[in-house]
């Protein structure tokens, strides 16, 4: 109970910790953007695709639930400022695993609402492009990804 208090007197004066690991990590910022760029991209925001998104904060980020909806107002005010070629292009540095982990993410999300609409398929298409990152490795079997 006391650590619980402390923790959020310490939020109050420090922010959110979710929203600080964003927002120090250009990378987290430039992929959680795109993520986020992936449900918007067929123009309607599903509970199927953000159960997704959330899984993977979680998952892959370590930020949870307590931290998302400040992660999202972050993004949502970053995201003005930021095109997804700029985002994609921070990516060209890092290493091809990380790449191709983007690539699965952003394709789970197309996926999640049983949808895949052309605006999907062209962002998708533009990120595997710039990404340097090949189909095959986004439609690996579940059991061969890491």
């Amino acid at each position: 109970m006391a650590t619980s208090l402390l923790a959020q007197i310490r939020g109050l004066f420090d922010g959110d910790p979710g929203v600080r690991k964003v927002a120090d990590d250009p990378a987290l910022t430039a992929e959680l953007l795109l993520l986020f760029r992936m449900i918007l991209a067929d123009g309607t925001v599903s509970e199927s695709e953000m159960a997704v998104f959330r899984r993977i904060c979680e998952d892959a980020f370590g930020i949870t639930g307590e931290s998302l909806d400040g992660v999202i107002e972050y993004l949502s005010d970053f995201g003005y400022e930021t095109t997804a070629a700029q985002a994609i292009a921070v990516f060209s540095e890092l290493d091809i695993e990380r790449r191709k982990h983007l690539a699965r993410h952003m394709a789970e999300i197309a996926k999640a609402d049983s949808k895949l609409a052309e605006s999907e398929v062209r962002l998708l298409r533009r990120a595997l492009e710039i990404l340097g990152v090949s189909p095959a490795d986004v439609v690996k079997p579940a059991a061969q990804q890491p």
